[in-house]
């Protein structure tokens, strides 16, 4: 699949959105989606007030993400009940099974530790929209501002790759042509602060990802 892919635009989600007006400048540098963070030791969560009026100013075609931490069924039903989501993204344990049952597409993050099979993963989680690649750091479920070997990104895939990790302004490039993703995630790379997202670096950002790479 990601040969087929080497000539396609890469789709870029900006994640950790935590006000309207940050969400709105990475939909106005061109993200096809954003991240709206449903776990509270995350300094990038959102509270349900908060992600409903990020959602509720969301122009067509942009893709309103959810990302949960080994969740109960019953919190993801509940913003699932207040929140207008088009995608969900689970970042902790959860099984096929739990993923699966919310009817909804779903993306299955990936924390890239030692001896990890992607392919086993890819079999197992076969109802997701894709797999997440994270850097793996213990007790760290996502967000930690650093990178992995991209030489460890499969050449051949039978899902979509969804690469994540220490992506900033100034690698992302190497990144795509390294890896060949269907799409990026980037989130401390393009901020002033956690959870505060800078327009300068979302636009340097994207305008890399949108240039042809060589």
């Amino acid at each position: 699949m990601r040969d087929a892919l080497k000539n396609q635009r890469i789709r870029v989600k900006i994640c950790g959105l935590t006000s309207v007006e940050d969400a709105l400048l990475a939909v106005y540098y061109g993200a096809d989606s954003i991240g709206l963070v449903f776990y509270e030791p995350s300094p990038r969560s959102v509270t349900l007030k908060d992600a409903e009026n990020i959602a509720k100013k969301m122009p067509a075609f942009v893709t309103k993400t959810a990302l949960f931490v080994n969740p109960t069924a019953a919190y993801v039903q509940s913003v699932l009940a207040q929140v207008s989501i088009d995608l969900l993204q689970f970042h902790g344990d959860e099984s096929p099974e739990f993923c699966a049952q919310f009817k909804r597409p779903y993306i299955k993050a990936v924390r890239m530790r030692e001896g990890i099979d992607l392919v086993a993963l890819a079999k197992q989680y076969d109802a997701s929209s894709g797999l997440l690649l994270d850097a793996y750091k213990a007790g760290i479920p996502g967000g930690t501002g650093e990178r992995f070997d991209w030489n460890r990104v499969p050449k051949a895939f039978s899902k979509p790759v969804i690469l994540a990790g220490g992506l900033t302004p100034d690698n992302i490039q190497q990144a795509i042509q390294k890896t060949q993703p269907w799409a990026v995630d980037v989130s401390g790379g393009v901020e002033l602060s956690k959870g505060v997202k800078s327009a300068q670096k979302i636009e340097q950002f994207m305008q890399r990802v949108m240039s042809k790479v060589e």
